[in-house]
C-alpha cells in the first residue's frame, strides 16, 4: 500500500503542433506515414498479455486508397472471448488491489510515450486508417488522448480526496472500489482518442476490460495497445478482440460477471445493447453501469446580429473538418434572411477553395469518408436532394469512389425545415441550411429544439447578448455541449467535458470526473473508537 498522500503532476493540455512546411514534426510524420503505408502489419488479438493469431483474417486499407492493403487483422471465435473474460477476471485479483499511484504511473507514462516517441506513429496510423488530415490526427490521436490520460489521473485523485465528515468518536471514510466483475469497451472509428480512453479510464479506476475496437480503426488501435504494453499495463487488464460484433457482445453480456458497458457509436446499436442488458438483468451479479455517447444532429443558429463571415467559417469548419465524421459536426444551420446573401457567398467561396485528396498531401483540407457503406449512403441523400423540389445543392454534390471514398463537401439549402437531411444523422460532409425570416427568431429556436431526437452539440452566433441568452434558455435541452459564437465542434479535455442527452447518450461527460465516477462502486466505512457496551439509551432511565 502507498505510504503517503501523493500529489500527481498537474494536468495541462498538450500543445497542438503546427506541422508547418519545414518543421521537424512535419518531416517526422510524413516519414512515418510513408514507412507504414508501404509496409504491411499483422494485428492479432491481445489476450492475457499474449498475441493470439486465429488464422481467420481480414485486410485493412486506407479509405482514400481502398485497393491498397496496409495489413491484416485476426477474427476471434467465441472461445477467444470466453478466454478474454476469464483472464480479465483473474487479472482483477491483483489489479484491483494495486495502489492507485502505481496505476496512475502507468497511464501517465502512456501519455508521455504518445507525446514523444509514439507521436508521429500514432498520427500517421490515424491518417492512414481513418483518412484524417495531419491537423485532425494531431488534435485527436496525439493531443486529446494525451489529455485524457493526464486529466483522468488528476480527476481520479480528486475523486479519492472527496471524503465525508467525521467526528471525534467515529472516523468516516469512503473507499472508491472498482466494479465487481469485468467491463466492456466498444469504441468507434472516428476518434483514436476515444478508442484509447474508453478502456483506459476504466482500467485506471482499477477495472479490467474486454475492448472491441471498430473494424475501421484496428490499424491505429494496434498502436494504442503497443503504447499501453510499453507503459506497463499488466497482462489481462485490457484484452483486445476483433470479429463478429454480435457474437462478441452476446458472449460478453451472457457472463454473470459483466459489470459495465462503455460505448461510443450509433444510437440504434446503443439502444439495442441497453435492451439486451435489461433482458439479461437477472443473470448478473451486479447492476451493470451503462455509459454511452451516440449520435447527433448538431446545429448552428445565426441571429441577425451575427457577423456573416464568422457564421460562414463556423459552418465550413463545423461541417467539413474530418469530412463531417464527428458526432459533434454541424449538419443543420438556421440563417436569417438578412444575412443569407453574405453567408451564402462566403460559404461557396470557402468550399470551392478546398482541396480534396490523400492526407499525405498536407494541402488537402478534405479526404475520404471511412468506407463504402458510408459513401453509398451519403451519395443517396445527395442524389435525393438534387431531385427534390424543396431542396437544392448550393455547392458540392459530387462523389467518386474509384480510388478512395471521396464525397465533395456539400451544402443543401431547403425551404422545408423538416426536410430529411435536416433531421437525419448522415455522418459525412453534408450540411443543410434553412433560411428563416428575421422576425421569427423565437419560433426558429423552438423549431431547432423540436426537429431532432438528438441533443449533443449546438451553437448560437450573435453579437446581441439578449438574443444569445434567449437561445441559451430555449435550447437548454437541445445540446449537452453548447457553444456561443463558435462552431459546435472541438471540445477540449478538462475544459469542455463532452456528452449529450436525449438520443445522443447518457451525458456522462468524457474528459471529466463525472465519467470516472461511473466506474467505481463506493464503499462507506465507519470506524467507531469507543464501542458501546450497554444497549440502554438515556431515555430509558427512571
Amino acid at each position: 500500500m502507498g505510504k503517503g498522500f501523493f500529489n500527481v503532476p498537474i494536468a495541462v493540455n498538450e500543445p497542438v503542433k503546427g506541422y508547418a512546411p519545414g518543421s521537424p514534426e512535419r518531416k517526422a510524420v510524413l516519414q512515418a506515414y510513408k514507412d507504414m503505408f508501404n509496409s504491411k502489419i499483422d494485428v492479432p488479438l491481445y489476450i492475457n498479455g499474449n498475441d493470439v493469431e486465429t488464422g481467420n483474417t481480414r485486410t485493412m486499407s486506407p479509405p482514400h486508397d481502398h485497393q491498397h492493403v496496409v495489413g491484416t487483422y485476426h477474427l476471434a471465435e467465441q472461445a477467444h472471448i470466453d478466454d478474454a473474460i476469464a483472464t480479465a477476471l483473474e487479472a482483477r485479483k491483483s489489479w484491483s488491489q494495486m495502489p492507485w499511484e502505481q496505476r496512475a504511473g502507468i497511464f501517465l507514462r502512456a501519455a508521455e510515450l504518445i507525446a514523444g516517441p509514439y507521436r508521429a506513429k500514432i498520427n500517421a496510423a490515424t491518417m492512414i486508417a481513418q483518412s484524417k488530415t495531419i491537423h485532425q490526427a494531431e488534435i485527436d490521436s496525439a493531443c486529446e488522448l494525451i489529455d485524457f490520460l493526464r486529466f483522468n489521473v488528476q480527476f481520479m485523485t480528486d475523486i479519492y480526496a472527496e471524503q465525508p465528515e467525521s467526528t471525534s468518536d467515529a472516523w468516516n471514510r469512503i473507499e472508491y472500489r472498482p466494479l465487481e466483475g469485468f467491463t466492456y469497451a466498444v469504441t468507434p472509428f472516428n476518434f483514436t482518442a476515444i478508442a484509447g480512453n474508453l478502456p483506459a479510464c476504466m482500467a485506471l479506476m482499477g477495472n479490467v476490460v474486454v475492448w472491441k475496437p471498430s473494424d475501421s480503426q484496428i490499424y491505429s488501435a494496434k498502436v494504442i495497445m503497443d503504447v499501453f504494453k510499453e507503459a506497463g499495463v499488466p497482462a489481462g487488464v485490457i484484452n483486445v478482440v476483433f470479429g463478429d460484433p454480435v457474437m462478441i457482445t452476446n458472449t460478453v453480456m451472457a457472463s454473470p460477471d459483466f459489470s459495465g458497458l462503455h460505448f461510443t457509436g450509433s444510437t440504434f446499436i446503443f439502444k439495442e445493447l441497453w435492451k439486451q442488458i435489461g433482458n439479461n438483468i437477472h443473470n448478473y451479479k451486479t447492476y451493470p453501469r451503462i455509459v454511452g455517447e451516440t449520435g447527433g444532429k448538431d446545429f448552428i443558429v445565426a441571429h441577425k446580429s451575427a457577423n456573416a463571415k464568422q457564421v460562414a467559417t463556423a459552418i465550413v469548419r463545423g461541417a467539413f473538418e474530418f469530412q463531417g465524421q464527428k458526432c459533434s459536426a454541424a449538419s443543420r444551420a438556421y440563417i436569417p434572411e438578412s444575412l443569407w446573401k453574405d453567408v451564402k457567398s462566403y460559404v461557396i467561396e470557402d468550399v470551392n477553395s478546398f482541396k480534396i485528396g490523400s492526407p499525405e498531401d498536407m494541402s488537402n483540407f478534405i479526404t475520404a469518408v471511412i468506407h463504402e457503406g458510408s459513401f453509398d449512403k451519403l451519395a443517396k441523400y445527395i442524389d435525393q436532394a438534387k431531385s427534390d423540389t424543396d431542396a437544392e445543392i448550393l455547392v458540392g454534390g459530387g462523389y467518386d469512389k474509384s480510388k478512395g471514398y471521396f464525397i465533395e463537401p456539400t451544402v443543401i439549402v431547403t425551404s422545408n425545415p423538416k426536410y430529411t437531411t435536416m433531421c437525419t444523422e448522415l455522418f459525412g460532409p453534408v450540411i443543410t441550411i434553412y433560411v428563416y425570416e428575421d422576425d421569427t427568431y423565437a419560433e426558429t429556436l423552438k423549431l431547432v429544439d423540436e426537429t431532432s431526437e438528438y441533443a449533443l452539440t449546438g451553437a448560437i452566433l450573435s453579437t446581441d447578448r439578449y438574443a444569445a441568452t434567449q437561445a441559451t434558455e430555449a435550447l437548454q435541452n437541445a445540446a449537452g455541449n453548447f457553444y456561443i459564437n463558435d462552431k459546435p465542434t472541438g471540445a477540449v479535455v478538462g475544459q469542455q467535458p463532452f456528452g449529450g442527452a436525449r438520443a445522443s447518450g447518457t451525458n456522462d461527460k468524457a474528459g471529466s470526473a463525472q465519467n470516472l465516477l461511473r466506474w467505481v462502486s463506493p464503499r462507506m466505512i465507519k470506524e467507531t473508537f469507543v464501542t458501546p457496551s450497554d444497549y440502554r439509551y438515556p431515555f430509558l432511565g427512571e
